[in-house]
């Protein structure tokens, strides 16, 4: 088998409806086997991510997260991604990680929107405004393209040049930005809550992408407790990150309010039932979401 070396040029050959119906496609085949390992040394960590998936493939995803490479100059997440042929084992792709990473986080929670946002969804609000929250500019385009966009930071200074870049409006009252949105999606590194229940609307929808790890969370339990909650991946998420272990210590919600993950797409249950009731989905991007989105990028990188 000839290794496919993937550089991040392969970005001009994907489509953000490409790799949603590779994950609708990835979905249906057999439930991915999974494992994550999580190591610590102070504020920096180690993330290694693998997936198994019969008849796809499989994949190793490693990621180093230094915070403190903001203050050198230096990204402050950075890994490498391996590809392998499912019936040989033999390696079969080398990814760029800033690649697959982009394109599988945006994509997991540009699918969600998609089941789970009303379709008159007009106003986005950002919360966050890094790297990934750029990328859902772009993304939820492709599925709300009438709709505007607001950006919310902790950080004013960034938010205002994410503003100025791609032609959003700058918020200042996060309270505010939250009531007026139709789509809320956070992106941050915070460890206690931002977005508050009280502040929650009939017929919204909340993507949460930026906790990943037991101590961090973005919304609080008031928020849980009013929504009907999906996740990507029961498996990565109600066990493994504060936004939902907290809760559900605290009794705020229980395993059985969390809805459907991916895998329930077939049986219709990972869905909006009216437009008055509130949706979170929780992304907690599982290296079965990276392999679905590796190999579609690969296929693209080879037919291109």
């Amino acid at each position: 088998m000839t290794l496919t070396i993937v550089p991040p040029e392969a970005d001009a050959c994907l489509t953000w409806e490409g790799l949603t119906a590779a994950l609708e496609a990835g979905h249906r085949l057999p439930r991915a086997e999974i494992k994550d390992m999580l190591l610590y040394r102070g504020a920096d960590r180690l993330l290694d991510r693998a997936a198994w998936i019969d008849g796809l493939g499989a994949l190793v995803k490693v990621a180093t997260v230094h915070p403190g490479n903001a203050a050198r100059g230096l990204p402050t997440i950075q890994g490498a991604v391996t590809l392998f042929d499912d019936a040989t084992g033999a390696l079969a792709a080398l990814l760029d990680f800033g690649l697959v990473t982009r394109w599988k986080t945006a994509g997991d929670s540009l699918f969600a929107a998609r089941c789970l946002a009303r379709k008159d969804s007009r106003r986005i609000l950002l919360v966050g405004a890094g790297t990934v929250a750029k990328n859902m500019v772009a993304a939820y385009r492709t599925a709300f393209p009438a709709a505007s966009f607001t950006v919310w930071s902790r950080n004013p200074r960034t938010a205002g040049i994410m503003a100025e870049d791609l032609g959003l409006t700058l918020a200042t009252d996060l309270e505010t930005a939250v009531c007026a949105a139709d789509i809320i999606c956070t992106a941050t590194m915070a460890t206690e809550p931002l977005v508050l229940g009280a502040w929650l609307q009939p017929g919204q929808h909340l993507d949460l992408i930026g906790a990943y790890a037991p101590g961090m969370r973005e919304v609080d339990d008031e928020a849980m407790s009013r929504a009907r909650i999906f996740v990507d991946s029961r498996a990565t998420t109600i066990h493994h990150i504060g936004e939902l272990i907290d809760p559900l210590a605290s009794g705020a919600i229980t395993e059985a309010d969390v809805i459907a993950d991916f895998y329930d797409l077939p049986s219709g249950r990972f869905a909006r039932l009216s437009d008055t009731e509130i949706t979170i989905a929780k992304n907690g991007g599982g290296a079965h979401l990276d392999l679905m989105t590796a190999t579609y990028i690969t296929a693209c990188w080879q037919n291109r």
